[in-house]
């Protein structure tokens, strides 16, 4: 089977159902993209990877672990998304110490949480892709189209029986703040280790950029 590269997106939210965080992936070569609903942890720790200036005080539970790996000489390789069972996606890091390969099973979010932070690729087979990845159909709003086709996204995967128990809080209250104050909320957020208040935060600013 064939495998297919796989780049980050961005985070999305569902507009009507509180807390439903989905992963967008996109094919390199492609324009499909691969929504995955996660949970609010591994939301939080994906964002806070890709947003480069949010440098958390004490290390999140995958920045541990890359710690950990650094330290035992452990590399991650690659993640492969390898199955998909009943809407939920499963995956594989594949690590490599002393030239010795090794494959451990693992979440697909904490997969690519980790994957982000050894700069690994992330892979799928095309025939996930051919099953799970859709097109996104764009109509006139060219500017504002990724902005509300992603969370119409997430609300058609929760249509089809995918739900999470997220605590969303007040993100709406953002959206009043100019990007100054929004950023300077950001720093306020990451020095009080208020990570969930952190992602919410930058997906506002991501929002408006």
């Amino acid at each position: 089977m064939s495998l297919v590269r796989l780049k980050i997106k961005g985070i999305s939210y569902s507009q009507t159902q509180n807390g439903a965080y989905a992963l967008i992936l996109n094919e390199v070569d492609g324009d499909r993209k691969l929504p995955i609903v996660i949970g609010a942890f591994e939301a939080q720790s994906i964002a806070i990877a890709l947003e480069k200036e949010i440098k958390p005080p004490r290390p999140l539970t995958h920045d541990l672990f890359k710690n950990f790996a650094d330290r035992f000489d452990i590399v991650v390789k690659q993640v492969i998304i390898h199955k998909l069972v009943d809407g939920v996606f499963y995956s594989s890091i594949i690590c490599e110490r002393d030239k010795i390969e090794e494959i451990i099973d693992a979440r697909t979010s904490d997969a690519i949480a980790l994957a982000l932070r050894f700069n690994a690729p992330i892979f799928t087979y095309k025939t996930i892709l051919d099953k799970a990845g859709i097109f996104l159909k764009f109509t006139s709003k060219e500017s504002e189209k990724d902005k509300s086709d992603d969370s119409i996204m997430v609300d058609e995967i929760l249509q089809e029986g995918e739900t999470v128990e997220i605590d969303q809080g007040a993100s709406d209250a953002f959206t009043e703040l100019t990007i100054d104050e929004l950023n300077k909320e950001l720093e306020k957020a990451v020095a009080n280790e208020d990570y969930e208040k952190a992602a919410k935060i930058r997906d506002e600013i991501s929002k408006r950029n």
